[in-house]
């Protein structure tokens, strides 16, 4: 069965990436550590925001985005147009990386491995275009780290099947926790491994966008869920309501984290 990326490229889920950034990208910069004149690869930019951010600690390196979507590859290039110095943005493929080999001091990729049919191959690239010395950093999914407190069965058994879905795709939901095993048997060495939590509190600033990503993530995928079987609009749409009730709820916590590792080439 050929690929295919779950969550699509139209407008309301660029805005859900959009706003992912503002939760996620801080701590992630500072794991990612980048060191004033490398030369920086990201595999999978989206929207082109963490680049961003990444290229303006790299400076005066120079940082290349790669995405192989067109409508992300558009957005991301609009901030090229913004006058952003030595950021440049390309499309390709993970599996085939259109560089010479040891072309980067550090190469890294976020939430893009849980959608690669062939991760081992993607990690395999990434090593090649690596200079010797050089580092990788990536951050993945376990999806089924998540938790609700107080529990949200309807939404649960729908996230599931959401899983399920990714999987019948071609992607891992689970890859995160893989990691270790993947860098290794990809000849990286040094092979570190660490976890970005993200555990809120109803009340505390980011409880309500961290939930509503999670409704955002659902909700728009419900048609193709019902088509492969998995669940039906009206589970889609109870499992996401009960969330929204948590959401208004004084008592309640999210959890989750997102599995890190880095590594020498």
């Amino acid at each position: 069965m050929a690929h295919a990326y779950i969550h699509g490229t139209a407008a309301p889920e660029q805005e859900r990436l959009a706003r992912l950034n503002e939760l996620t990208n801080a701590p992630f910069l500072e794991f990612l550590a980048c060191r004033a004149g490398e030369r920086v690869l990201e595999v999978g930019s989206g929207l082109g925001i963490l680049a961003a951010q990444a290229a303006a600690r790299a400076a005066p390196g120079m940082l290349v985005g790669l995405e192989r979507a067109r409508e992300q590859l558009a957005a991301a290039r609009r901030l090229v147009a913004s006058g952003r110095p030595r950021l440049y943005f390309c499309g390709g493929d993970a599996r085939a990386l259109p560089f010479a080999g040891g072309t980067f001091d550090l190469v890294y990729a976020r939430y893009l491995l849980e959608h690669v049919a062939d991760p081992a191959g993607a990690l395999r690239e990434m090593r090649r275009v690596l200079r010797a010395g050089g580092r990788l950093c990536v951050q993945e999914n376990d999806n089924f780290a998540l938790k609700f407190d107080p529990p949200c069965p309807r939404f649960a058994r729908v996230w599931r099947r959401f899983c399920a879905l990714q999987r019948r795709l071609g992607g891992d939901p689970a890859i995160g926790k893989k990691l270790f095993r993947l860098l290794r048997a990809a000849g990286f060495t040094r092979v570190a491994v660490s976890l970005q939590p993200e555990t809120y509190a109803a009340g505390s600033a980011a409880f309500v966008p961290w939930v509503a990503n999670f409704i955002a993530l659902v909700r728009p995928v419900g048609g193709a869920l019902a088509a492969a079987g998995l669940a039906t609009a009206e589970e889609v749409e109870a499992g996401c309501r009960e969330l929204e009730r948590f959401l208004a709820r004084p008592d309640a916590t999210v959890i989750f984290y997102w599995n890190r590792a880095c590594a020498q080439n």
